[in-house]
């Protein structure tokens, strides 16, 4: 497949931006990725007559996913929120109950947090006042919502 100039093609206008000199530095930086954006990207090169191809380079956009896991031998549910992505170290993930963020506190029943490098969990002691549709995202980040999972609790556990 001939390359062809990202410039030209439709939906990468302002999405895109050459960095560099275009002579020795080829850096392209792609802003606000989508999942359309996963493809192999490569440079061309192109001198007096001659066409040369550089080695292309996969690019794999993903979301945060959200499992809901539960257990009625300690009367709670877990929440998961976790990525294939490699992020900073410590990441802060925030909660979202039907598109609000889920507050923090003490005495609030979301409990036991565990938390690495590529997941974050929750226990909750569910209620029937727990159903709704729940979406994780990474702080500074709060505009990528992972896709939401719906929890329903027809009784108290």
């Amino acid at each position: 497949m001939d390359a062809e100039d990202l410039n030209s093609v439709p939906g990468y206008e302002g999405h895109i931006e050459y960095l560099g000199d275009k002579k020795s530095d080829c850096t392209l930086r792609i802003t606000h990725l989508r999942m359309s954006d996963s493809a192999r990207y490569r440079f061309r090169f192109i001198t007096s007559g001659e066409k040369f191809h550089g080695s292309p380079v996969s690019l794999t956009v993903t979301d945060l996913q959200v499992k809901i896991t539960t257990s009625l031998t300690s009367r709670s549910v877990t929440l998961n929120c976790s990525t294939t992505c490699t992020l900073t170290d410590n990441p802060t993930y925030i909660w979202y109950k039907n598109g609000h963020k889920v507050k923090e506190d003490p005495s609030s029943q979301y409990s036991d947090y565990i938390s690495d490098a590529d997941s974050y969990s929750c226990a909750v002691k569910v209620s029937s006042e727990d159903t709704g549709r729940y979406s994780c995202a990474v702080e500074n980040h709060e505009d990528l919502h992972s896709p939401e999972e719906t929890l329903t609790v027809t009784c108290g556990i």
